[in-house]
C-alpha cells in the first residue's frame, strides 16, 4: 500500500467527520447560542463513552493489535468526572443519564474491545485525535462563553497535562496507525468502523440538538 494508513483513514472518514463537526448542536454550542447546561449535558455524554473506551483499555494492553495504542497519558475519564463535579455538583452521578445514541455508541465501543481489538482502534483514533485537535477549539470557546478558568475545572477534559507536545504526539500516533498489525482487508474494516464511529458521534449531536433546540 503506497498511501500511509493514517492518511487513508483520515481521508475516508472526512465526510462523516465534517458532518459531525458542523451539526446544528455543535454549531450553536460553539457559537455561544446555548447555555452552560447544554455544555454540561454534552460533557455527561462524553463520560459514558470514555468510561466504555477506557474501562476496556486494561484488558487490551497486551493485545498485539490494540496494545500499542493504550497510552495512560490519553486517559480522560478522571478529568471528565472533575468537570462534571464542577458543572453539576458533587452528586452529579445521581442524575447522569445516557441518551439512546450515547448508549448505542458506548455499547459498540465495548463490543469492539471485547471481540475485535482492531475495531476498538477505530474508536480510539476518532476520539483521542479529535480531542487533541478540534477539542482545543471547544475548550477555548467554553472558557470564553461560560467563564471557566483557562485549562481549569469545567474544561479539564480537553487538557492533556501529560502531553507536552501535542503535534509530536499526533505524529507518533499516526506512525502507530501506519504500522498497525493488520492486513489490507482488516485495514479496510478499520476504516469502515472509523466511519461508523463518526456516525455515532453525529447521532449523539442530533439527539442533543433535539434536547436543546435553539429558541426562535
Amino acid at each position: 500500500m503506497d498511501t500511509p494508513f493514517s492518511t487513508l483513514i483520515r481521508v475516508a472518514s472526512h465526510e462523516q467527520h465534517t458532518e459531525a463537526e458542523t451539526s446544528p448542536f455543535m454549531s450553536d454550542l460553539l457559537g455561544g447560542r446555548l447555555g452552560v447546561e447544554a455544555y454540561a449535558r454534552y460533557t455527561e455524554q462524553l463520560w459514558f463513552v470514555y468510561r466504555a473506551l477506557e474501562g476496556a483499555a486494561g484488558a487490551l494492553e497486551d493485545d498485539p493489535v490494540a496494545g500499542p495504542f493504550i497510552r495512560p497519558e490519553l486517559m480522560r475519564t478522571a478529568a471528565l468526572e472533575r468537570d462534571l463535579a464542577h458543572l453539576r455538583g458533587p452528586d452529579w452521578r445521581a442524575g447522569a443519564t445516557p441518551l439512546p445514541a450515547t448508549e448505542a455508541y458506548a455499547a459498540r465501543v465495548e463490543e469492539c474491545a471485547r471481540t475485535w481489538p482492531a475495531g476498538y482502534i477505530a474508536h480510539h483514533y476518532t476520539r483521542y485525535l479529535g480531542d487533541l485537535s478540534g477539542g482545543q477549539i471547544i475548550r477555548d470557546r467554553a472558557e470564553k462563553t461560560w467563564g471557566f478558568a483557562r485549562k481549569g475545572d469545567g474544561v479539564r477534559f480537553y487538557v492533556f497535562e501529560q502531553i507536552d507536545n501535542p503535534a509530536a504526539f499526533k505524529r507518533g500516533y499516526r506512525e502507530l496507525l501506519d504500522a498497525v498489525n493488520a492486513d489490507e482487508l482488516e485495514k479496510k474494516r478499520i476504516v469502515e468502523e472509523c466511519k461508523r464511529a463518526f456516525d455515532f458521534n453525529g447521532a449523539v449531536f442530533r439527539e442533543l440538538g433535539e434536547e436543546f433546540p435553539l429558541s426562535a
